[in-house]
């Protein structure tokens, strides 16, 4: 299990939502966004990428968090 960090504009509530929302789709077992922060958390097995691009398709500027 990895724990991914990543940086994503988000300007609302309805932004976090939509990344939640996608993420849970493609499967991660858990996904924590924090508006203020401008950070998602996820935890899965997936590799980085595909959770990576499972953002983007969201439409949200995205950066994987070193």
């Amino acid at each position: 299990m990895a724990t991914y960090v990543f940086n994503v504009e988000m300007s609302c509530s309805g932004c976090s939502n939509a990344v939640e929302r996608a993420l849970k789709r493609l499967g991660v077992d858990s996904v924590t966004s924090d508006l203020e922060k401008q950070e998602v958390v996820v935890v899965s097995d997936l590799p980085v990428e595909d959770v990576l691009a499972a953002i983007q398709k969201t439409g949200k500027t995205v950066s994987v968090k070193n």
